[in-house]
This record gives structure tokens, C-alpha cells and sequence, in this order.
């Protein structure tokens, strides 16, 4: 048993211990404080005894990697969990000295309890260790990436505004007349004519372009996301997010026109709101061959004024897949499986007001390879000591439109960056995790298919499993609310809709 690890000074001082059982602080400071004083002068050794326990420990320049374990352990284990331990600290600290490793001790911390867990060593090697402590959050990318679409539809937004009021103010002074006050920016004739200008002048000043159009192949690492410089916003959307706390984030590298259209909410939510939401689990084998695919969708309903309370969504549903439908317990089921209509079991009853209320969900899971949206086709093949990749997508679901596609290959540590052939879209290596990410801004009718030729030193499987993120505002089974009317009167009712469809897990395999 591993009873703890320690970076300690050759006067036996901790910089660093991390106990893998229930020791006092006392006591293992009294272990590493005799640690020096039992080594022989003069005889190399790689381990010291006493009665007790067993310090197995290497040098480390000014200071020592000690391993502190009982003396029925097997000494030829912990030699190589020791090993593991000392290649671990040059990958958090620059150089093997007393501050350094302070600074980073918690990193450090954190890597020695992915090697060893409850005392005994974890079967894991330097590459896992790196990833498990980079805790990589597949949410927070699509967050990213939904946020970012979201800055760009307001800037879009923005644009359109400018050249409005500056058309206004150009159409005014042709004809002579004072320009008029727009949104309330000033009723009377004068004041409207001056705010307007000034309007105008703001928003054309704050569209200068912040961030230069990066290269199509950059030549080292880059980050797909940057902070946006602060500016004067005159977007009410934006300027709510800034209030909020939220950066915004501006993108880097060329974005065809297509990227525009982006994944935002809709703009005037109405008091009757929807956020039909699905989400894709799949994963997929390397010779082709659908593993599993499980789709969850749900249908969340908002309203936020009373008056609308009492309404009835009508459904349709056009997926031909087999999907299974259930709706809320509260709903009236006979009315939905009759009428495809959702409403209250009790007419008289009123849905929740201000919150979000899910009142149908779906499921569809199958092993159909016709289904999936998206067939991803890798091909690795040796060539002397490198790889020939060769990789491709298609969109088999036409109806469909994904934005912000980032297809990840691994790629083998230590052999430096890729040698890239022809791409369809853009690509970023990330040399610190040894990924290549390939970057496509919208795959749709239009954009059904691409490929990507790349060459590296390594072998066939150190290319998977490769991983897919995107986001769409197309759900993938066909169901839609078309109208919403009252209970009482069966009268229309204004609503909104937003539609969301994200990647919860996408391998091949």
C-alpha cells in the first residue's frame, strides 16, 4: 500500500505531500524530517528502510521525489508508480525548483490522485493523467459556441439598424424635410433630425472590425474563440448580456455568409413562449455500422401573461422513424392522441405562469444507419513511419442545417503538427492536447459534404475515436407547434418558438 507521495528538500523539508491514507500532519512530517537522515552517504540507492514503513525516492536536482509506502509492498510497483510520479512534475513546473513547485502544488496534487487512489496505483499512463486533470467540458463548448452565434446575430442586428436610420436621415435631407425621431429618440422634428444623426454616426463608429481575418491555415496553435474588445454597444441584447456579466466573445478566421444565420433566440418573445429542444447520443463504429443512436426531445412551454393561461398547442407531427411520444401527466393524453392537441386534463385549470413547464418529450433510439444525420468516414492508412488520413462528412439528413461543426481527431503525442493536404472549411491543432480540430461554420443542403487530407507520424488507431460537436436551429424529428388557441373561444393566440438541437455524445469509434 501507497501511504503517501512527497516533493521534499534534501533537508527533508515538504514543498508537497499528498497522504493516500488517514495520516496525521505530524506524523508525516516527522517521516520526511528522518527521510534524509537514513540514507547511507556515499552508496547509491533507490530506496531506505525502518521498521515501519519504506521510502522508496529518486533525486531530483536540489530536491527528492519520495515515495512513502509499508514494507510488505511490492517494491517493484511502486519503483515504476515512482517513475510515473517524477515524469508527472515537469509537465506542471518549468524547472525543479522549490517555488515553482509551490505555485503549482495543487495541479500537481490533482495529477497524483489520478495515479493513485485509496493507496493503490491507478492504471493510467502520463497521456490519460493529462486528460483527466484538463477536465474538458463538452457543455461549456456548446455554450461557447451558442453564445458566440448569439453576439452575431446581434451585431447583424446592429448593421441593419445603422443603415436604416442612416437611409432615413439620406431620404429626409433628399427631400428636404427634418429627419424624424426613430423609437423614441425624440418626438419633435428637430430634436428626432439630430438624435437620428447621432444615432447613425454611433452605430457606424462601433461597427469598425475589432479583430483582424485570420489565416486559412495557421501555422500553430490557435484558439477558435477570443475576447471581443469592449466597445459602445447600442444594442439593447447585447447591452443586457454586458449588464449580465457575460463576455462576449468575437470569432477569429474567415466565416462564409452562411454563418450569419445563427441559433438565437427570437428576438420579441411573446407571452406564449416555446423552447422545443432535442438532444443526440450516438455512436458509431470505424468500418461503418451504426452502434446505437438515442435521441431525447422535449417541448418547454412559457408563459408570462395570465390572460394566455388557459391555451392548447396543436401539434404536428410528421416524423416517420418510429419516434415514442409522452406527454406530461398533468396533459390530457386522449385529447393529444386524438386531436394532437395539448391541454390541461382540467379545462378550468390554468398552465404555471413565468416558468418553464415541459409538457411533451419524445425518444427515439435505433440502430438504423439510415437515421443518422451525419456520417463521418475516417481512413487512416500507413505510409512508411507517417499516416495518410484521409477523413469525410456527409449530411444524410438534408433537411437540416448544422452550424458550428467542429469534427476532433487525436493525434499521437510527440511527433509535432500535421502536415495538412486539402480541407473543405478551416482547422485548429492543439498541440497541448494533441487534437486536431477541423472547423466547418454550416453543413447543410447546399454544404452536404467535405473532406480532409492530413499526414503525421504515428498508426491507424491513434486517430480515434473522433468526436462530433455541433448546433442546430432544425430539431431532427419532425414536430412542430403550428398554432396555440384559447380554451375558451378556440381563438389564435401569438406565440414564439425556439429551437435547439445539440450533441450530448458523438464518436466513431
Amino acid at each position: 500500500v501507497l501511504l503517501a507521495a512527497a516533493v521534499c528538500t534534501k533537508a527533508g523539508k515538504a514543498i508537497v505531500s499528498r497522504q493516500f491514507v488517514e495520516m496525521t500532519r505530524t506524523r508525516i512530517e516527522g517521516l520526511l524530517a528522518a527521510f534524509p537522515k537514513l540514507m547511507n552517504t556515499g552508496k547509491q540507492h533507490t530506496f531506505v528502510e525502518t521498521e515501519s514503513v519504506r521510502y522508496v525516492y529518486q533525486p531530483m536536482e536540489k530536491l527528492y521525489m519520495v515515495l512513502i509506502t509499508t514494507k510488505n509492498s511490492n517494491i517493484l510497483e511502486d519503483l515504476e508508480t515512482l517513475r510515473l510520479f517524477s515524469r508527472v512534475i515537469p509537465e506542471y513546473c518549468r524547472a525543479l525548483e522549490e517555488n515553482e513547485i509551490s505555485e503549482h502544488c495543487f495541479d500537481l496534487i490533482f495529477a497524483f490522485d489520478e495515479i493513485v487512489a485509496l493507496g493503490y496505483r491507478e492504471n493510467v499512463n502520463l497521456a490519460q493523467i493529462r486528460t483527466f486533470t484538463e477536465m474538458d467540458s463538452h457543455e461549456e463548448k456548446v455554450f461557447r459556441a451558442v453564445r458566440e452565434t448569439q453576439e452575431r446575430e446581434a451585431k447583424a442586428e446592429m448593421r441593419r439598424k445603422a443603415k436604416e436610420l442612416q437611409q432615413a436621415r439620406r431620404d429626409a435631407e433628399r427631400h428636404g424635410k427634418k429627419a424624424p425621431g426613430f423609437g423614441g429618440f425624440g418626438s419633435s422634428a428637430v430634436s428626432g433630425g439630430t438624435t437620428a444623426a447621432m444615432i447613425t454616426e454611433t452605430i457606424i463608429e462601433t461597427e469598425k472590425p475589432k479583430v483582424a481575418p485570420a489565416p486559412a491555415r495557421p501555422s500553430g496553435p490557435s484558439k477558435a474563440l477570443k475576447l471581443g474588445a469592449k466597445g459602445k454597444e447600442v444594442d439593447n441584447f447585447v447591452d443586457k448580456l454586458k449588464s449580465e456579466g457575460e463576455n462576449i466573445m468575437t470569432s477569429v478566421g474567415k466565416r462564409s455568409a452562411e454563418a450569419a444565420k445563427v441559433l438565437a433566440p427570437p428576438v420579441n418573445m411573446e407571452s406564449v413562449h416555446m423552447k422545443i429542444e432535442e438532444k443526440i447520443s450516438l455512436t458509431c463504429g470505424r468500418d461503418g455500422g451504426l452502434q446505437n443512436m438515442e435521441l431525447h426531445g422535449m417541448i418547454m412551454l412559457h408563459i408570462s401573461d395570465e390572460k394566455f393561461a388557459r391555451i392548447r398547442l396543436h401539434v404536428e407531427n410528421e416524423d416517420k422513424r418510429g419516434v415514442q411520444l409522452q406527454t406530461h401527466p398533468n396533459v390530457d393524453k386522449k385529447l393529444f392522441t386524438t386531436e394532437s392537441q395539448i391541454g390541461l386534463k382540467n379545462p378550468e385549470k390554468s398552465f404555471p405562469i413565468n416558468s418553464d413547464v415541459g409538457v411533451l418529450k419524445w425518444r427515439l433510439q435505433t440502430t438504423e444507419e439510415s437515421f443518422i444525420p451525419l456520417t463521418i468516414n475516417c481512413w487512416p492508412s500507413e505510409s512508411g513511419n507517417s499516416c495518410d488520413v484521409n477523413i469525410e462528412y456527409e449530411l444524410q439528413e438534408e433537411s437540416l442545417e448544422l452550424n458550428d461543426v467542429i469534427i476532433t481527431i487525436p493525434l499521437p503525442s510527440g511527433v509535432g503538427a500535421p502536415v495538412i493536404g486539402e480541407i473543405d472549411g478551416e482547422y485548429r491543432h492543439d498541440s497541448r492536447r494533441n487534437l486536431l480540430e477541423w472547423c466547418l461554420p454550416v453543413i447543410d443542403a447546399k454544404n452536404k459534404s467535405g473532406s480532409l487530407e492530413f499526414s503525421i507520424a504515428g498508426q491507424p488507431n491513434d486517430f480515434f475515436p473522433v468526436q462530433v460537436a455541433f448546433v442546430s436551429k432544425k430539431n431532427y424529428c419532425n414536430i412542430q407547434v403550428t398554432k396555440v388557441t384559447q380554451v375558451d373561444g378556440n381563438s389564435p393566440v401569438r406565440f414564439s418558438t425556439e429551437t435547439t438541437f445539440l450533441v450530448d455524445k458523438y464518436e466513431i469509434l
